[in-house]
């Protein structure tokens, strides 16, 4: 073991990476002195972002790392003479580099750190990270001639040839300075064991991705294929402690669960996680690589992962059982990590509000921004939770939650709403029993029925209601809304600058949107969608709303669009109800949100008010008809013109407007 009167002053090279980061918190936990190497302070400034954000108040002592230049850091290794352990997670994990690119990331890097490492007096550990399919060349054959390397590059792609080069090229320089070296060779390596965090999308995160949109024809491999994974915490954990144990020196650790899942099942579990369709065919791993890419759609360097090797796991596992280290389950890591992948839209969702999953009753439920804010959105249709994102980042008080079986939430729709809405409404009377205030729901067009059913369930646990585009208040929806099947196919086909200019008026909300519209095309969520959007025409409904709305004890706040009227019928209940606010955001539609987002904040973040605050009719077309509604969230094309253009009076103020 390790002499514990000796601190330990740890350096993490490719500290900003996926592993390093965890790396670097595994070290401090501890009780490691960390300092940092970034290439560049934009590195730097994310590193200090992400460890702030997950509790660490003051970041370590970052420094600049040039592989190319004559000293790797700055000052030298004279000025790093305390250092006793070096941790190298640098490199590049990328397919479809040139082998020139590949070498250069991989294993020009490790020469340039074991030549650093080599002047160190005080090093007593320098670890490097390896891989699974790469660990153990022998390093009695370095250098590697030039004929070997072309074969070698050739046979196995640039990345998985630099990685075999690079580790073959540590051990041989380590032994060639006398250096106390330990290689660990990870599997893939996913998301954290109990959150499911990551940021890296390639490799089994990609048919993942493939899994989830029903972009997958076929489950890769047999019922021998063995694709096996380590979570980031258990990899960083296992890293931190080696120096510690003198018996792990010269040696190499293969760090993977031998309880992973065949690759098809654990496809298909995933699968039934997301809910979604499990491919029933299986293809041999031969035949994959066997297929042109145009068939096959993979990176030709990712097939050769696609294996039935097994592993010698048994020496990882005595020194993890040595230090107490439990491994997590691999199934239950692999679904947070999908949930995580799921809810980050596989990297295209990145740098907003929070997004994450948590369990309502039974039902995997996303959630946009602090799960445990007191103003809960409940969205409408054809929309999705990240359609309030503009709101959601403006005010860490404010939350989206996807509805059952509608955006990126798991379920069947709005049969499961009773459970769920109890539920939800629970979870989150819990979280203001210890922030104080009480619960704001916020339900946007179909997710102000679900607001109002909680609300008059649960009165006691909602402080304020707010109901923005209450559809039931509103002129009934036209034949695309009234006819399923015509909804379903124009949702399922429907593009981002199309759902916007039908939603709004306009292309300009299509980057907003392009969430909901990749909500739309994945299976069953467009049924989902139309079933319930023909559903907001039932005059039945409409009336139970409307007597629900009647009957609530407490205050209710309506927040309309001016060119999104209320009927009469509408405009008469609310005027028969002392304890409901009327506000209207003059120039918006159906979708606030998505058009006057700062409109529609101020008026949720409002506390009550005067009980009126403006009026608005339904405009009449010029045979005495009221036209067709964007109540629905579909409105026609003609029918938003006409309502843009109409002419009504406004009794008392409009809001955001004069």
């Amino acid at each position: 073991m390790r002499d514990d009167a000796v601190p330990r002053r740890a350096l993490v090279l490719g500290a900003s990476g996926f592993t390093g980061r965890h790396l670097v918190l595994a070290l401090l936990e501890a009780g490691a002195d960390v300092v940092t190497a970034t290439r560049s302070e934009r590195s730097a400034a994310a590193l200090r972002g992400w460890l702030s954000a997950h509790g660490l108040a003051e970041a370590p002592r970052n420094v600049l790392v040039d592989f190319t230049a004559t000293e790797l850091l700055p000052g030298g290794p004279e000025a790093f003479a305390d250092l006793t352990e070096i941790h190298n997670c640098a490199g590049a994990f990328r397919f479809g580099m040139s082998n020139d690119e590949a070498r250069s990331a991989n294993v020009a890097t490790v020469e340039a750190i074991v030549a650093f490492a080599a002047r160190l007096p005080g090093l007593t550990r320098i670890v490097h990270v390896s891989g699974y399919r790469v660990g153990g060349a022998d390093p009695q054959g370095i250098p590697w001639s030039e004929e070997e390397r072309r074969a070698s590059y050739a046979r196995l792609g640039a990345y998985e040839a630099s990685k075999v080069e690079a580790d073959a090229v540590f051990r041989a320089r380590a032994e060639q300075h006398g250096l106390p070296w330990t290689v660990v060779n990870p599997a893939t390596v996913i998301g954290h064991s109990e959150t499911g965090e990551s940021d890296q999308y390639l490799g089994l995160a990609a048919s993942l991705k493939d899994l989830w949109h029903g972009a997958l024809p076929a489950l890769p491999g047999d019922g021998t294929t063995f694709v096996p994974i380590v979570t980031v915490d258990h990899l960083a954990r296992f890293m931190a402690l080696l120096p510690t144990d003198q018996t792990t020196v010269g040696q190499s650790y293969w760090l993977l669960d031998d309880e992973t899942p065949t690759l098809p099942d654990l496809l298909a579990q995933v699968g039934q996680h997301y809910e979604v369709r499990v491919p029933r065919l299986r293809v041999p791993a031969g035949l994959l690589k066997r297929l042109p890419e145009r068939i096959t759609k993979a990176d030709p360097e990712t097939l050769t992962f696609l294996s039935s090797d097994r592993y010698p796991t048994g020496a990882a596992q005595e020194v993890a059982t040595r230090h107490r280290l439990v491994k997590p389950d691999p199934v239950a890591a692999t679904l947070a990590w999908a949930d995580h992948l799921a809810g980050q839209r596989f990297g295209t969702a990145s740098g907003g509000p929070v997004r994450g999953y948590r369990d309502v009753a039974g039902t995997r439920t996303f959630h946009l921004g602090d799960p445990t804010a007191t103003t809960v959105v409940l969205p409408g249709l054809p929309v999705n939770a990240d359609s309030w994102a503009d709101l959601v980042r403006q005010d860490a008080g404010l939350s989206a939650v996807d509805l059952p079986g509608l955006g990126l939430s798991r379920g069947s729709g709005d049969r499961e709403w009773g459970a769920w809405l109890t539920a939800l409404t629970a979870l989150t009377a819990l979280t203001t029993l210890t922030t104080g205030g009480g619960l704001h729901l916020v339900g946007h067009s179909v997710g102000a029925a679900t607001a109002l059913q909680a609300a008059s369930v649960h009165p006691e646990r909602v402080e304020q209601l707010t109901l923005v585009a209450p559809f039931f208040l509103q002129p009934t929806a036209g034949l695309l809304a009234r006819v399923a099947p015509l909804t379903r196919a124009y949702l399922r086909r429907v593009t981002a600058a199309g759902l916007s200019r039908r939603l709004t008026g306009s292309a300009s909300a299509a980057e907003r949107l392009a969430p909901a519209v990749a909500d739309l095309h994945r299976a069953g969520v467009a049924a989902r969608v139309a079933r319930l959007l023909q559903r907001t025409t039932s005059a039945a409904w409409r009336r139970d709303l409307h007597r629900l709305l009647a009957a609530y004890p407490g205050p209710v706040h309506i927040i309309v669009g001016a060119d999104d009227p209320l009927t009469d019928e509408g405009l008469a209940l609310l005027e028969s109800l002392p304890g409901v606010a009327l506000s209207i955001i003059s120039g918006a539609g159906h979708h606030p949100q998505l058009t006057h987002a700062d409109e529609l904040l101020a008026l949720i973040r409002r506390p009550r008010g005067p009980a009126w605050c403006g009026d608005v009719r339904a405009p009449r077309s010029t045979d005495g008809q009221a036209p067709a509604s964007a109540g629905s969230g579909l409105p026609s094309s003609r029918a938003a013109s006409a309502a843009s253009g109409s002419k009504r009076e406004v009794k008392k103020r409009r809001v955001g407007g004069s």
